[in-house]
């Protein structure tokens, strides 16, 4: 009887720890991953018309996941589009608006540092205690200036700090924390013999492994498929009848799509692939280079690439997947951009992001609930003659030649519910809606001590 009695003690015992630890699994709030291709434009994937690349796997994440179909990067280029992401601001508020570099063209000090003040994702996460890395292309801040990994909560940092010194998949070093070189193999100064994004995909996954019982957030900028056209092996285009150069881009977006289903497979291997949201993007427009745009029809139906403010430069492909929580096959119109992903993973994680920015969370969107619309989103660029750009409801208002005139440049103005092309300018037939964006325009731009209109 006390054998008994001492059994099912054990079995009360047992059953109230395994209940426990169930809890405590079920309340853990999610792991983050965000992944960002660099370059990448709206039509390069298969589930957004892509008929020449393959990428299954990127594909096969929409597929179970959501797909967003008007979804916009931070800016036309890379440095303004990471600083949106990563501060929750558009172009008329946010530090860094354009390309800003420091020191001369090898000295890979980087570009525009953000202020050691200015909050990230990775700050915001940190208030709920998750593990924070991010391996790629940075481009905030070198490692001693205030913008640096380190300095704006990233755990674990491996990559470029410098945009230009990602200009090469075979670098002879890559950078980690505190601006540690991390050597590669290489035979001198200039060169190494690993190519930069096999070496940050297989950190990635040690991390992921390394951190499968706690909560981490991932940022994942890797630099395929911007210039140069660098990879290891063609695979399935080697025989293409195809230039040499088209064939190294497709087997370079190829190659990542790889790594996009390794990261998910992972996950599932792990067993915690229900408790992870994985994220993916691009951070502006289709690079353009030479013949390639055109063969791959890089921006699908959109016009323009990379530095336009025209669809093709800032409509970005967003894939989200989260296992029982997002649905399987789902398409969203919603209307956002970069500076939606802080308040959105804030609201995963139940953290609180800054009041001063101008994104909303869009994890109702995610979760089939009702959610806010925007009032209007801006671009503003400072390359190319000048540019701004405004997008309200069905609306898309774009100003070209800015440093030349600044007040008396012309608003063109399209309806994107009938013109996704941007091919017919209707602003003589509207000019109440084109005195509105106007209006938006000068409301949304702030004074900025590096970026000025020159004509203004």
């Amino acid at each position: 009887m006390a054998v008994r009695f001492l059994f099912l003690i054990f079995l009360l015992f047992i059953t109230i720890n395994y209940s426990f630890a169930s809890n405590i699994e079920k309340s853990r709030t999610p792991n983050i991953i965000f992944i960002m291709a660099d370059d990448l434009g709206y039509g390069d994937l298969g589930c957004y018309g892509q008929q020449k690349i393959q990428t299954p796997n990127i594909d096969k994440m929409a597929l179970e996941g959501m797909r967003f179909t008007q979804f916009y990067a931070g800016a036309t280029v890379c440095a303004p589009s990471r600083c949106s992401l990563l501060t929750g601001k558009h172009n008329g508020h946010a530090h860094v608006r354009g390309n800003y570099e420091i020191g001369h063209w090898g000295s890979y000090l980087g570009q525009l540092p953000i202020p050691k003040d200015e909050t990230t994702i990775f700050e915001v996460l940190k208030q709920k205690a998750y593990a924070t890395s991010t391996y790629g292309k940075w481009a905030m801040g070198h490692a001693a200036s205030t913008g640096a990994p380190d300095k704006h909560g990233v755990d674990d940092f491996f990559g470029y700090n410098c945009q230009r010194h990602a200009h090469s998949y075979y670098p002879y070093y890559l950078e980690g924390n505190e601006g540690e070189k991390k050597w590669q193999e290489g035979n001198n100064r200039k060169e190494g013999k690993q190519y930069s994004h096999d070496v940050l995909a297989e950190t990635a996954l040690d991390f992921i492994t390394a951190n499968k019982d706690t909560n981490f957030f991932m940022y994942v900028p890797f630099t395929i498929p911007h210039t140069p056209f660098q990879v290891p092996e063609l695979g399935i285009y080697k025989n293409k009848n195809w230039a040499e150069k088209l064939k190294i881009q497709a087997a370079m977006i190829t190659r990542m799509d790889k790594d996009v289903g390794r990261i998910i497979n992972l996950l599932k291997e792990l067993g915690i692939d229900d408790n992870t949201i994985v994220f993916f993007t691009s951070d502006n427009g289709a690079h353009g280079s030479g013949s390639t745009f055109d063969f791959f029809n890089a921006s699908g139906s959109l016009r323009g690439m990379k530095r336009d403010l025209y669809e093709g430069g800032i409509r970005t492909p967003l894939i989200a997947r989260w296992p029982g929580k997002i649905n399987a096959g789902t398409v969203s119109e919603y209307v956002g951009a970069f500076w939606d992903i802080m308040p959105t993973f804030a609201e995963i994680a139940g953290a609180k992001a800054p009041a001063e920015i101008d994104g909303i969370s869009f994890l109702p969107e995610l979760l089939g609930e009702k959610q806010t619309k925007h009032h209007h989103l801006y671009w503003e660029f400072y390359e190319k003659g000048g540019k701004q750009a405004v997008r309200k409801g069905k609306w898309k208002a774009v100003r070209l030649n800015l440093h030349e005139d600044f007040y008396g440049s012309p608003v063109e103005l399209y309806n994107l519910n009938e013109d996704i092309s941007e091919s017919k300018n209707v602003a003589d037939q509207y000019p109440e809606i084109v005195e509105d964006m106007l209006g938006l325009m000068k409301a949304s731009h702030s004074p900025s001590e590096h970026f000025k209109f020159k004509s203004k």
